[in-house]
């Protein structure tokens, strides 16, 4: 099914289409005003540390829900969702190299795995636009660009590495509104970052991006500032630094979609 198809339907149909197969690019623009989420699965015997990696790290590691050991459905963030099916993509990590992208993990799955929900800035975007701040990757149905950034994490445990983070080019004179918008919703990677030169954390050119994707998003209109936002897809980068025997996480872009409102998240 493609993406015009599945806008303006309820997270639980989206999630079924997936499930079935029936889509599997990027969630980007779906299900309008809800949470989405990044996923990150690791043996019951890592899952403490990963939680305190994340109590450590807020802003790239906003946690919504931890399931029960060996556990796939949800308690809170959906109803008859299966974190092993309802994701349209899967990254499989061992010793820490991705090994396989995969459309479910019931192959992979076992009664030792945690699962963990962190929030994502897709969520956000809504509120963004509701607000009147441009964000030219939803006007191209893309995700926003991602970069591998000189912060580090504080570590916990095996769980070491740098900050992933998106940038949205923002318009000079909505930048406030950007930062003051999205600080509302700490649960999806709160306020920015990092406002203004790149090069400031790490990121020598915009076209360097962290999934080797060339977006248009990267050449700056006169009237913009890059913006950059914490990234749930740091996991990720510290599975390969921290070369963690196994994990799976999400497909960049490809997110679980909740059936919570994104307003429900909001702090003021």
């Amino acid at each position: 099914m493609d993406r015009e198809h599945l806008k303006g339907r309820h997270p639980r149909e989206i999630r079924a289409v997936i499930r079935e197969g029936g889509f599997n690019e990027d969630t980007v623009g779906l299900a309008e005003g809800y949470v989405q989420a990044n996923l990150v699965v690791v043996p019951q015997d890592q899952a403490l540390d990963l939680l305190i990696f994340c109590q450590r790290n807020p802003q790239p590691c906003p946690v919504l829900e931890v399931t029960d050991t060996g556990e796939p459905s949800l308690k809170y963030m959906a109803q008859d969702a299966d974190i092993r099916t309802d994701l349209a993509m899967y990254k499989i990590w061992e010793k820490g190299r991705c090994v396989a992208d995969v459309e479910n993990i019931t192959d992979y799955w076992s009664d030792e795995l945690v699962g963990v929900l962190l929030g994502c800035s897709w969520s956000f975007d809504w509120a963004l636009l509701n607000a009147g701040i441009r964000l030219r990757h939803m006007e191209q149905g893309s995700a926003a660009p991602a970069y591998l950034s000189s912060i580090q994490c504080e570590p916990a445990g095996v769980f070491h590495g740098p900050v992933v983070v998106t940038m949205r080019p923002i318009l000079k004179h909505q930048v406030a509104r950007a930062v003051q918008t999205s600080s509302r919703y700490p649960a999806a990677h709160g306020a920015p970052v990092h406002v203004g030169d790149p090069a400031q954390i790490g990121i020598a050119s915009l076209q360097d991006e962290y999934f080797g994707e060339t977006s248009s998003l990267t050449e700056l209109e006169p009237d913009e500032v890059p913006v950059f936002w914490a990234c749930g897809v740091t996991p990720q980068a510290v599975a390969i630094e921290a070369h963690l025997d196994f994990m799976i996480s999400h497909f960049p872009g490809r997110m679980f979609i909740t059936d919570v409102p994104i307003e429900e998240i909001a702090m003021f």
